[in-house]
């Protein structure tokens, strides 16, 4: 099984001390940092925009793995494409998701396509070939700190399957409840990247501890 990556998101740090919280994940060994970006229609919540993405780009060299949890996402790509590595987005508001994905190539970026809990793989079938990263939801998103749906780690096995089948080499980033106690089974499901939120920023352990606790479990 190849090495999976760490993306912690920074949806339950302390924004009070966010810079802080970023450092400590990259000197922890995170790979990657997640960003969710949120506008109140798509999902319930408000996060942030591409003036918090640019500030956290000047403070840490982590790759930017962007999630555009926003209607209309094709209209902000620009915006973004400065400091992201990496832009998600989702299928349910991008009824046009293979020029989405191709806009966002021409940027120079990676293009991921993401899927709510709801939403049948069918809907991203077409789309494999064109994308870098496969994203699964596995809470209904817009809150951190909730608990994964369990069932989701079966849809994660059969877009491995389907990845695997046509040789393509998108990775798939298991997003919504990961912790120390199922991340080993995210791996072994077929993903490759691990969204991480609250079992890297709580208050029970330190953001290194958090962070060895998931390599440990991880093998």
């Amino acid at each position: 099984m190849p090495q999976v990556k760490l993306a912690p998101s920074i949806l339950t740090a302390d924004f009070g001390r966010l810079a802080d919280e970023v450092r400590a994940a990259e000197v922890a060994g995170a790979d990657i940092l997640h960003l969710d970006v949120m506008d109140g229609r798509f999902v319930p919540n408000i996060t942030f925009g591409p003036l918090l993405v640019e500030a956290l780009r000047k403070v840490t060299k982590l790759p930017f793995d962007l999630h555009l949890m926003i209607v209309e996402p094709e209209r902000h790509l620009d915006a973004f494409a400065e400091t992201a590595d990496t832009i998600n987005v989702h299928i349910e508001v991008s009824p046009h998701i293979n020029r989405t994905l191709d806009t966002i190539h021409r940027l120079g970026k990676r293009a991921g396509v993401c899927l709510n809990p709801g939403t049948s793989v069918a809907a991203i079938e077409e789309s494999l070939p064109d994308a870098d990263q496969v994203m699964v939801m596995t809470i209904n998103p817009g809150w951190g700190g909730q608990q994964m749906i369990p069932r989701q780690l079966e849809k994660v096995a059969r877009i491995r399957k389907l990845l695997d089948a046509g040789g393509y080499g998108a990775d798939i980033e298991i997003d919504g409840g990961v912790k120390a106690g199922n991340a080993l089974q995210c791996a072994r499901a077929g993903a490759s990247v691990l969204v991480c939120g609250s079992s890297v920023f709580n208050r029970e352990k330190s953001v290194a501890e958090s962070v060895a606790a998931l390599r440990a479990a991880l093998g």
